[in-house]
């Protein structure tokens, strides 16, 4: 059966659609054939996914083809119905202006051999980058161990040696209520991801669960720990639409998953030699765990089974990261639509979970979770934990210690703080170094990424917040402020404020703004 006349007609349309901007990319700056000016070189090219998947047949144009003929171009191509922004590399290196100004001259000059343009979609809005404190907030009597937004940006809680947990007005940044009832020093924070309870651990091994609306415990303290608690997950949402789940990882070396409805321990995992200093829940219901004794296990988290244990660090395992931790955290929330803090959720359980697995699957893709280990052995080490032993890449580079590492939202790059006061940017897939931000003058704690992947904040022992300019590889704005270390920060997810505290007993509060 021959196709419609309309569809044959909007081929045709597309077709010269593409050779019109093909041709324009070509033209150089004056049509005239009466000119003495030399003619602009020519090369193929071929356009390529970032997955490799190839987008065009070869493409004959001009060496000072620009970054918007090149958008031009790709939107037709790819046949979107809304112009898409994208971000175009040769060899991992971006074109920013021109093509010549970005290839050097030898692979140019290589008539031979078909240049690859690999393009990536840029965040559909944009993050602003933090430029000042907009409030100090106090009220803790000791320094600020933890602070974390929940899920949608409408909360923020911080914990501390106070032994209390706080929770705070985000829209008049004042106290909003206070909740008492560890009796160490509170160690970690982790909101469930529907936002309607906050998890907090101490050092005395005790988990409490709260109430964000009203700052009321719930339920008994979850216990069994023998030593102070350092890393909280729960259950991904879209596995688990009423966020029962949490898993809890300790000093005494070992993991326990925690039915928060009935608060009763169901899961004992214990095969750590040493204490567990990070926990990760993966979107494949399998629970990663990083211990001092230089090794990461994989756990099966329905029934507690080890799946393997991946070894290559040659000293403590500090931190560890998954690709999907992002979408994880913010679950059916989308950072790309600000107006959530201003919304009520008015979705059922199921329809979260639901929109949560989609956004899941959508920034995951075709290829299995991964995960990205940092270690006192100043390396970080590349993994494919749901199927492989041994790691993808090794990365090397820093000169001390590694204190946390992780992925951007979008996955496609890995940030890591070190002792030796420095951040570094690295491939996401691969491994490969990119970059390295130097300006703090101390030890590096905490780094954050914004919603969009574009900007960077750390904290660290210099008492300072740095923002640093992802794609230009500087540093945005210098942040002073706090009167001693930093030891938390958070951005939201809705990218509006970033929140920070430390030595000094204060939170600080800084804004941003998305636009579309």
């Amino acid at each position: 059966m021959p196709p419609k006349r309309s569809k044959v007609l909007k081929d045709e349309n597309q077709m010269k659609k593409q050779k019109q901007i093909s041709s324009d990319s070509m033209k150089t700056n004056s049509d005239e054939e009466d000119t003495d000016k030399p003619s602009v070189k020519r090369i193929l090219t071929q356009f390529k996914s970032e997955n490799g998947e190839v987008t065009s047949t070869p493409i004959d144009m001009p060496v000072n083809v620009t970054v918007d003929n090149l958008q031009a171009l790709c939107n037709t191509l790819l046949k979107t119905e809304e112009e898409t922004s994208y971000s175009f590399f040769v060899n991992d290196v971006e074109i920013r202006e021109q093509l010549d100004k970005t290839v050097d001259k030898e692979t140019l000059e290589n008539s031979e051999k078909v240049l690859e343009i690999v393009y990536q979609p840029q965040a559909v809005f944009r993050v602003r980058a933090v430029t000042r404190c907009t409030s100090t907030v106090e009220g803790h009597a000791d320094p600020v161990l933890a602070a974390a937004f929940n899920a949608d940006g409408r909360y923020l809680a911080s914990g501390s040696a106070d032994k209390t947990v706080r929770l705070w007005d985000i829209y008049t940044e004042t106290p909003q209520y206070t909740c008492k009832g560890h009796r160490h020093s509170v160690l970690c924070l982790a909101w469930s991801v529907e936002g309607k309870k906050l998890a907090s651990g101490c050092q005395n091994g005790e988990i409490f669960i709260w109430n964000p609306s009203n700052g009321k415990q719930i339920g008994k303290p979850l216990t069994g720990h023998k030593k102070w608690i350092n890393s909280l997950q729960w259950r991904p949402l879209h596995l688990d639409s009423e966020c029962r789940f949490l898993a809890s990882a300790s000093k005494d070396a070992t993991i326990r998953k925690w039915d928060t409805l009935l608060g009763t321990c169901v899961l004992v995992l214990s095969s750590h030699l040493l204490g567990v200093s990070c926990l990760r829940w993966g979107g494949t219901d399998l629970l990663y765990s990083a211990s001092q004794d230089r090794t990461i296990k994989v756990w099966r988290a329905s029934d507690g089974v080890l799946c393997r244990t991946l070894q290559g660090h040659g000293h403590w395992v500090n931190t560890m990261a998954l690709n999907t931790d992002y979408v994880m955290r913010t679950g059916a929330f989308d950072p790309a639509k600000a107006e959530l803090v201003h919304t009520p959720v008015t979705m059922t359980a199921e329809e979260l979970s639901k929109k949560a697995k989609d956004r899941y699957e959508a920034v995951k893709g075709s290829q299995p979770e991964m995960m990205v280990s940092g270690s006192d052995d100043s390396t970080l080490f590349l993994w494919n934990p749901e199927s492989a032993t041994k790691p993808l890449a090794r990365m090397t580079g820093h000169q001390q210690l590694i204190n946390q590492v992780c992925f951007s939202p979008d996955t496609r790059l890995i940030a890591s703080a070190s002792f030796d006061k420095s951040v570094k940017l690295w491939d996401g897939r691969t491994g490969k170094f990119l970059a390295t931000f130097r300006g703090h003058v101390n030890r590096v704690y905490q780094v954050v990424w914004s919603a969009d992947s574009r900007l960077l904040c750390s904290g660290g022992a210099d008492s300072t917040l740095k923002v640093w300019d992802v794609p230009n590889r500087k540093l945005a704005f210098d942040l002073p402020g706090h009167a001693d270390e930093v030891y938390a920060v958070d951005w939201s997810p809705d990218g509006q404020r970033v929140v920070s505290g430390g030595k000094d007993k204060a939170l600080k509060i800084s804004t941003a703004h998305v636009t579309p």
